[in-house]
């Protein structure tokens, strides 16, 4: 009725199709978990070198720097259901080689490497369409309520996947974590099949024959005009570049203090558990902190931390520290996903998001190699010492920055711009 308000949507968590959504990401998280932890254990045991273990992280990464240009301007074509789908049946095919190669005896480096690079492929359209497929799921003033609950459920699969992946190919063999992986997607592709949401592009987006290298143009350019979102995707690439280094620095320190691969396993869990309570955490802050206020908070409190990791006496403590490091980790992805898919135009998301991403992700490979590297030849220390002090060169900037420091404040999905 005229004058009558419309009643406000139930919480996302009461919502089936926002559930199936997160329910089906979440459980091919775990599998990826348990999987991923296990590909530089697996070269470690196999080649005893961190150089070569720094490769499966810097191949899987590639893939985005490629092609997340042009998949971005396809995802805002295609329907992005149908490209999630696709997408864990393609991973379930790769990830079922290394099982296989297993019990044949004849895996090789050079396949985990290709495995990596096929599984960096399909991250890349299914990571994009996921995002871009948020805003049909949710109404906007949820977005920041949505995005909270996405990583607390990613947290969680990180604490159960490390250590069920670790147990699995201690107890069970080196194939389980990797047959867990495939049962897992495939569990994620059936909960995605039963939504009824409408992923169909326009009309107009699915009918006209534009030429692709203009529609990625015009992604790019909205990016780059819109400061915020440039700067924060050139932040975001520099915390990155550390990112993609944390996982090994921490497997090799807790090698070298004795770990066994179930310890690190819990190393890996602590991280999740922070994750999780900084995921929880992070809808609250947004509310309570400005933007900038959280985003420098954040990168500052990292700086701090990771300089601790050469410092730990046991690879408890190292477990501690990533905890803490994990728990501001969420809040930033929080506030900053939020304020940046309520700003990008429906027919702009797959593009803009690949644009961020490109960006984003472009360092993750060097940071990866680096780290490989300095642990070879330097130690352990001297490549925390490395890293840390990116860290306090991106706080510095961070808070230098008078437009990540002035951001207007999010009011549910909309912002108070000037």
């Amino acid at each position: 009725m005229p004058g009558v308000a419309a009643a406000p949507p139930p919480p996302v968590w009461r919502q089936r199709e926002y559930l199936l959504l997160w329910g089906g990401q979440v459980t091919a998280t775990v599998g990826a978990s348990a999987a991923g932890i296990i590909h530089p254990l697996l070269i470690l045991a196999l080649t005893g070198s961190p150089a070569l273990a720094s490769w499966a992280t810097a191949l899987r990464i590639v893939p985005f720097l490629l092609l997340c240009l042009p998949v971005g301007a396809l995802v805002d074509r295609w329907d992005r259901k149908r490209v999630m789908m696709l997408c864990h049946a393609g991973r379930c095919a790769a990830v079922a080689v290394l099982p296989l190669a297993i019990g044949l005896d004849v895996l090789t480096v050079g396949l985990i490497y290709a495995v990596a690079v096929v599984e960096g492929a399909l991250h890349v359209f299914f990571n994009i369409a996921e995002t871009a497929a948020l805003p049909r799921v949710v109404a906007a003033p949820q977005l920041p309520e949505a995005t909270a609950q996405n990583m607390a459920g990613y947290a969680a699969a990180a604490v159960v996947g490390p250590p069920l992946g670790t147990w699995l190919f201690q107890a069970a063999g080196r194939a389980w974590p990797f047959v867990l992986d495939v049962l897992c997607h495939a569990s994620a592709a059936l909960l995605l099949a039963r939504m009824k949401t409408s992923f169909t592009p326009a009309a107009a987006a699915r009918n006209e024959r534009r030429d692709l290298r203009a529609e990625v143009a015009e992604g790019l350019r909205w990016l780059w005009r819109e400061r915020l979102v440039r700067d924060m995707a050139l932040i975001t690439s520099g915390l990155n570049f550390v990112n993609a280094a944390t996982p090994l620095v921490l497997i090799v320190l807790a090698k070298r203090l004795g770990a066994s691969d179930a310890e690190i396993g819990l190393v890996f869990s602590l991280g999740g558990i922070g994750a999780i309570a900084g995921a929880a955490a992070g809808g609250a802050i947004a509310r309570r902190f400005g933007f900038g206020q959280v985003i420098i908070g954040v990168i500052a409190a990292q700086a701090l931390l990771f300089p601790l990791f050469a410092l730990c006496p046991g690879p408890l403590w190292l477990g501690v520290v990533f905890a803490l490091m994990s728990f501001v980790g969420p809040v930033y992805n929080v506030v900053q996903l939020a304020y940046r898919i309520a700003l990008i135009p429906d027919g702009l998301q797959g593009r803009v998001h690949s644009s961020f991403r490109l960006i984003a992700h472009a360092l993750n490979p060097l940071g990866a190699l680096a780290c490989g590297w300095a642990l070879e030849h330097w130690g352990g220390p001297w490549a925390v010492a490395a890293f840390a002090a990116v860290y306090v060169a991106l706080a510095a900037a961070t808070a230098a920055d008078p437009v990540v420091r002035k951001a207007p404040r999010q009011q549910g999905g909309a912002h108070e711009l000037s």
